[in-house]
């Protein structure tokens, strides 16, 4: 069984999984983990990411797209808009259940763990400093560098020059490490809607002991970022190089 859409949540799924898992694993107390540091987070991320695309094609998503940022930017690539509504849907849905299964993969640990900042870490991003102007434009600069250099791995150009099919998601997993180790300190680059959106709402529906609030004041900077930043880079990439 196999479908576009299908493989965008299943895609998605593994990316919270591996993504959020190692977040829970750094921050949560008596993980083996524990205290890890943010070179473990982005390298976790990035391994997800290109664990995510790769499911995502296996199970019939041709695009592995697995954000409804960079699915947005494609279709401002292609004119074909046909694929936003169901791919985000997909996407949404995939992080609703990877959040659950962090969840119960470290369910021990959740009663052990007293900051229940450190307990919504594990589920969605949060400013370093808190100005919704200035993390607002990071979230923009860091999904339009995704959107375009992403663009540029598969543009016409490198292809050309030989790039080894099977190659793009390890590729992309790179790309999103090097956001996340030169660009993520400021607001822990959500650069995904679906991946912030979708585990901030588990976090608030799940019995987690004394996990606080979801921080929903700041919940639509790592929403509207990404895809001002995805339809930015993209139309850069069209008029740069496409």
């Amino acid at each position: 069984m196999s479908s576009p859409t299908l493989g965008e949540f299943a895609g998605t799924l593994i990316l919270i999984v591996l993504g959020d898992g190692v977040v829970a694993g750094v921050l949560l107390k008596h993980s083996k983990s524990e205290n890890a540091g943010w070179m473990a987070i982005t390298t976790g991320w990035a391994m997800a990411v290109m664990a995510g695309v790769f499911t995502a094609m296996a199970f019939g998503s041709p695009d592995g797209h697995l954000n409804p940022a960079v699915t947005l930017g494609a279709a401002v690539l292609s004119g074909d808009y046909s694929k936003v509504l169901p791919y985000s849907a997909a996407q949404l849905a995939g992080a609703f259940a990877g959040a659950v299964v962090v969840w119960l993969h470290y369910l021990p640990h959740w009663k052990l763990t007293t900051n229940a900042d450190a307990k919504l870490g594990v589920f969605c991003t949060a400013p370093a400093i808190r100005s919704a102007g200035a993390n607002l434009t990071s979230e923009i600069i860091g999904t339009f560098v995704l959107a375009l250099v992403a663009a540029a791995i598969f543009s016409n150009r490198v292809a050309v020059a030989g790039l080894t099919p099977g190659l793009g998601p390890f590729l992309v997993g790179a790309l999103v490490w090097g956001i996340g180790l030169s660009l993520g300190g400021p607001t822990g680059y959500a650069i995904n809607p679906a991946r912030d959106l979708g585990p901030r709402i588990m976090h608030a529906i799940l019995p987690i002991p004394g996990k606080g609030g979801s921080d929903w004041a700041y919940s639509w900077v790592p929403v509207v970022g990404p895809v001002v930043g995805g339809v930015l880079g993209a139309y850069a990439a069209k008029w740069l190089f496409l």
